[in-house]
């Protein structure tokens, strides 16, 4: 059976669609939450905010990354990276999920301001895929250690009986540890100076708002 081989526009809009399930409503994971089977803890109102407030952000993180690596995919140069991209957005998707139903279990919402973190973050991934594929990997490696650093973080300032929300974020934090790797491995290049700084900028400034709105 032959396979086809997808155009710009082809990838253009399945990009779009990628981004309207991101946005609108997650699409369905194909692993199951980490979280399923744990009893739900017994949280006051003020951890059940907190716990929400921090969800909130890493769904919005999963957005951003599904939007970073089909930006990166769009425009791509090389085949078989943006195969590696496509399949690394896909595990992310899962995050998406895991996430969002999260949200759902603690009452709460995600961002009200997804679309724009979205168009944000696919012109970021767009702008590191046209300076060529060992720097867009390199974006990928940095990404990924960065979110790394901040899901430990976030492990560390959920409430000790929250077993189901460190669930999602431990299982998370393997996952982006694994695609650092693996696009280190494929080539990825170390930033220069300042662009790690300016991305932990960018970030915090995402978490700082996606934390309440």
């Amino acid at each position: 059976m032959s396979t086809r081989t997808l155009s710009p526009l082809d990838r253009l809009l399945c990009g779009c669609e990628r981004a309207l399930e991101a946005i609108a409503g997650a699409p369905p994971a194909t692993r199951s939450s980490p979280a399923a089977g744990i009893a739900e803890a017994a949280l006051d109102e003020a951890e059940r905010r907190h716990v929400a407030g921090l969800m909130r952000v890493n769904h919005t993180g999963e957005v951003c990354a599904q939007a970073l690596y089909v930006g990166q995919a769009t425009l791509a140069r090389d085949a078989d990276n943006r195969e590696h991209l496509l399949r690394a957005a896909a595990e992310e998707t899962d995050h998406l999920a895991w996430c969002a139903e999260r949200l759902q279990q603690l009452h709460s919402r995600p961002s009200r301001l997804n679309p724009l973190w979205y168009a944000g973050s696919y012109a970021i991934g767009a702008v590191a895929a046209l300076a060529g594929d060992p720097v867009s990997l390199g974006f990928v490696v940095e990404t990924e250690r960065q979110v790394e650093t901040h899901l430990a973080r976030h492990l560390e300032k959920l409430p000790a009986q929250d077993a189901r929300s460190r669930a999602v974020l431990a299982t998370m934090q393997a996952d982006e540890i694994r695609h650092a790797q693996a696009a280190q491995q494929r080539g990825g290049i170390e930033l220069p100076f300042p662009l790690p700084q300016l991305m932990r900028a960018s970030s915090l400034l995402m978490k700082t708002v996606a934390y309440r709105l």
